[in-house]
């Protein structure tokens, strides 16, 4: 099956937020890493995480990736505000 690897890889970085822990300002946060390996991969190459071919169980996102993740979680799962508006 062909897919959007762009499309997945914003995906994976946006779902990566939820799962980021260590956030230091200016140095990115570590996140469990339990996705697919190319895709991790794609993300590395496009300098959002370190190299995710070490041994821990999780990875290291760099500052760039982490805003990113975070921009992209907000606009792909942040509940819109409902109108208050009342109908007359």
């Amino acid at each position: 099956m062909k897919y959007d690897q762009d499309k997945v890889d914003e995906m994976t970085l946006a779902l990566l937020y939820l799962v980021t822990t260590d956030r230091q300002e200016g140095l990115g946060a570590r996140a469990w890493r339990g996705f697919d390996l190319n895709t991790m991969n794609r993300l590395h190459k496009k300098g959002w995480i370190k190299d995710p071919k070490d041994k821990t169980m999780s990875l290291h996102l760099t500052e760039e990736g982490f805003k990113k993740s975070e921009q992209l979680f907000l606009k792909h799962f942040a509940e819109k505000e409902k109108s208050c508006l009342k109908k007359h």
